[in-house]
């Protein structure tokens, strides 16, 4: 149990400071390749109000790739304690590789390759001209049937290669799907990710995904998948790294590259961890926001045009309201840490 759990917590450690070295290079990088924005939301049928809780100047001066330095910071560990037991053999470095087929490469290859495309996003709304620039309604579909796609090979990969056919059901036994735990994956990995924009708010996006991924490090080790519960604490240690710059005045932001790995990755952890139903619980911010909009689009389709918020997602809303962006965030932060521990609770009890 001792070494399982410095297994976990060396790796984290190790994917914060690293985070913290990489920063001050890649901010530099960020900035002299001025990585912003070309377009703001002065586009979106949200423009006025939103002008009035938001300076537009500050965020086309921001650098949208900061997600960058988490899966850098990840990848980077991951590889380290790797060449270890490899260059280094002996029992601890053995021991301390967490880089493994059953538990931790599909993961690891979830967030790179959503990471890598949605840095390909970013640098079409940095770079690009055009509709696709703007981030309009034609992209987003892209980028979901790229997602679907991606989610496609993963759910293949659970069923075909780790034989994975069933859901827990809290309280209730499994629920057995066969080959229809492909298009389950999909689904949820389509949710998680129109959870991202909830990357609207400097320090917002990372403090309540730090708080989902730790839940989910615990969660892997109370299953004894002490490699995935590494692998997740690693993320953690990452996303921190980054938030220590990203809170408020943002020196980046988190942008696709970040929002885009980070999410599907979560989708896999949830299946892998067999807690798939416990998500929504745990990632109860992700699920309030998308759901936010949700029922804004709803209700302006149903209710001539009426609005449920000020405005959506939830926290401009609250913004919106009057409330600083600091405390939308920080009461954030708060409830994800909450309901972290309450999907923690339920995972325990309802096994």
């Amino acid at each position: 149990m001792y070494l399982d759990l410095v297994k976990i917590f060396v790796p984290t450690a190790m994917a914060f400071f690293l985070g913290l070295f990489f920063t001050p290079f890649a901010t530099h990088f960020f900035y002299k390749y001025k990585m912003w924005k070309r377009y703001g939301r002065s586009a979106t049928a949200t423009a006025t109000d939103f002008s009035k809780i938001h300076n537009e100047t500050d965020e086309l001066k921001t650098p949208r790739v900061g997600g960058i330095i988490i899966w850098v910071s990840v990848l980077t560990t991951v590889l380290i304690f790797y060449l270890a037991s490899i260059l280094f053999p002996s029992r601890l470095s053995d021991e301390m590789n967490f880089l493994s087929r059953n538990q931790t490469l599909i993961p690891l290859f979830t967030l790179l390759i959503g990471s890598l495309i949605g840095l390909w996003d970013d640098f079409i709304q940095i770079y690009g001209t055009g509709k696709f620039a703007r981030d309009d309604k034609s992209w987003r579909k892209w980028k979901i049937f790229i997602i679907s796609f991606i989610s496609l090979i993963i759910g293949i990969w659970f069923f075909y290669k780790l034989g994975m056919t069933s859901i827990h059901i809290p309280f209730g036994g499994e629920l057995y799907l066969g080959i229809l735990i492909i298009p389950a994956f999909i689904i949820v990995a389509l949710a998680t990710f129109s959870g991202g924009v909830i990357d609207g708010i400097d320090g917002l996006s990372g403090g309540v995904l730090a708080s989902i991924f730790a839940a989910y490090s615990a969660i892997a080790y109370a299953n004894n998948q002490i490699d995935l519960a590494a692998f997740s604490g690693v993320i953690t240690g990452a996303i921190l790294a980054f938030l220590w710059f990203n809170i408020p005045p943002a020196r980046f932001y988190m942008g696709e590259t970040g929002i885009m790995g980070l999410t599907i990755t979560l989708a896999t952890l949830a299946f892998l961890t067999d807690s798939v139903l416990i998500l929504p619980v745990i990632a109860f911010p992700l699920v309030a926001t998308s759901g936010s909009v949700i029922l804004q689009l709803l209700s302006k389709k149903f209710r001539s045009g009426k609005k449920l918020f000020r405005l959506a997602p939830i926290h401009h809303h609250f913004e919106a309201l009057g409330w600083s962006s600091h405390k939308v965030t920080m009461r954030f932060w708060i409830l994800s840490v909450v309901f972290a521990i309450i999907g923690l609770i339920l995972t325990m009890i309802s096994r």
